[in-house]
Parts: structure tokens; sequence; C-alpha cells
């Protein structure tokens, strides 16, 4: 392999990391103010995603879809909160996120149960011809996908430092102190939930111009929590720099291997990146320490 063939894997590698990213978006948001792992978030990526098709197959200008769709996300991470989450206050935290996969597992059956497994094609009038650097050949949807990714992730750090923001993050260090000064702890984590269903949206969107929106973009949900694993659960920086790490290691590291062992080594990098995070920097590259004293 050349030199331009290792650029285009690194290239390509890291502009699909910036997608991941987009979906990673979304655990770290709710994780910040609530400390939960939501494990529904690839799930409600690919509703997402149904959600713009669904809207722009009415004869819909797609961008108007995505507004469409970003408002009926956001109304979903408030409903979702408010029956499922808030109903679970007091309760042990493995069984929330349980409850989350479980949401996870009920959405990924009822998006294409109710709209039909055929992939749907999702137009953003994006040139499916590669951009050409010289003799690098980059993927057109992967450049507009992966700016989008970091204006989602950019914005993300800008609204945080908003009056709303501030209140966020008050909540994610100490629930009780939150309340104690007046902040309503609920409804911070609902706009959380709101705030994640349209990044579920971006993502889901995304991924859908890419390879059509059904069923399997509901899997990003694996290289979505190695790269919040990897970055940190409550670090926006973190998804930036732990989705463009995973994107590339998951892009050269295949693509030496593959011709040699016969391909699909794709998941057991990412697995192996969760695997080696976890035992040697739990909390992250960015992640918050806490240590408990027993």
């Amino acid at each position: 392999m050349n030199i331009s063939d290792l650029l285009e894997l690194v290239i390509n590698g890291a502009l699909t990391g910036l997608m991941y990213g987009a979906v990673a978006l979304g655990i770290v948001l709710i994780y910040k103010s609530s400390g939960v792992a939501n494990f529904a978030q690839g799930a409600m990526a690919m509703i997402g995603g149904y959600l713009v098709w669904f809207f722009a197959s009415l004869g819909l200008p797609v961008y108007l879809a995505i507004a469409l769709a970003a408002v009926a996300m956001f109304a979903f991470g408030l409903l979702a909160e408010r029956v499922l989450l808030r109903r679970m206050v007091g309760q042990p935290i493995i069984m929330i996120v349980m409850l989350t996969l479980g949401l996870e597992i009920f959405l990924r059956g009822l998006g294409p149960g109710v709209l039909g497994v055929t992939p749907k094609k999702l137009d953003l009038g994006v040139s499916i011809a590669p951009l050409m650097l010289g003799p690098i050949f980059v993927n057109r949807a992967y450049v507009v996908g992966g700016a989008v990714a970091l204006v989602l992730i950019v914005l993300s750090l800008l609204f945080f430092r908003t009056h709303l923001g501030t209140k966020l993050r008050a909540v994610s260090d100490d629930h009780v102190s939150s309340w104690s000064v007046g902040i309503s702890v609920e409804q911070a984590v609902g706009v959380s939930w709101g705030l994640a269903g349209i990044c579920a949206v971006g993502a889901g969107t995304l991924w859908g111009a890419v390879q059509g929106v059904d069923w399997s973009i509901s899997s990003l949900l694996l290289p979505a929590v190695a790269v919040v694993i990897l970055g940190g659960f409550d670090s926006i920086v973190g998804v930036l720099l732990g989705g463009l790490m995973l994107g590339i290691l998951g892009s050269v590291i295949p693509g030496y291997l593959d011709s040699v062992v016969g391909g699909s080594t794709q998941n057991v990098v990412i697995s192996v990146a969760i695997l080696l995070t976890i035992l040697v920097r739990p909390y992250g590259m960015f992640g918050r320490e806490d240590v408990e004293r027993v």
C-alpha cells in the first residue's frame, strides 16, 4: 500500500469518525445532565432517519423534512424522559441503563415494522462522484456528513456556555445542590433528551444519505459507545477527538488486515478500542475522574 492509499484511508476514516460522533454526541448530552448512559441513541438515530424520509416522501423539501423530524424527535425525547426515565428516579442505575437498552430494542423493531425493512433512499443533493485530491479519492457524502457532524459538536460546545447550558452543567455536577438553588432537574434532564433527539435526526440523516435508511443505522450504537468510552462520557471535546481516532483506526487497520484475514476486522478494532480504554483509562481521554472513597 502506497502513501496515497494510506492518506485516502486516513481522510475517509476521519470523516467517518466525525459521523460516528454525531451519534455519540446524543449519548454525551444525556450523560452530562443525568449520569445515565443512553443505549437507545442508535435506534433514535434510525427513527430520525426514517422520519426525514417519511416527511420527504410526502413531497416536502428535504430540509423542511429535516426540520420537522427534529421537532418530532425533540418532543419524543421530552416524552421518553417524562414517561419512562422519571418513573425510575431512586432506582439502581443499572436498571435505568437496562431501560434505555429496552427502548433501543423496541425502536429497532418499531421503525422497520411500521415503514418497512427495504432501505429508503434519502437524497440530500450530494453528488455521488468522489472528490479528487490529486490521486486521493474522498467520498463527497462523507465530506458533507463530517462537516455537519463537526458543526453539531461545535454548537454543543457553545450551547454549554449559554444560560440553559450552565444549568445543565450544574445538574450534571450535583442534582441535590441544583434543586436547592431552584434549578428544575427534571426539566434539565428532559431538555437533554430532547437535544439528543435532535442529534439523532442529524446522525440518521447523514448516515441515511450515505447508506440508505433502514434498521442498520441502529447498529451505529456500537461505534458511538466506543467513541464516548474513548473520549469520555461527559466530554464533548472527547466526542470530537475520540470520533477522529476511532474512525481513522477503523479505516486504516482494516485497510491493511482485511486482505490478509479475509475481511470484517472493523468491528474487531472497535471492540479492542473499547476493551483497552476501559482497562487503561476507564474514564476516557477527557472524561472526569470521580474518586469514591469507601
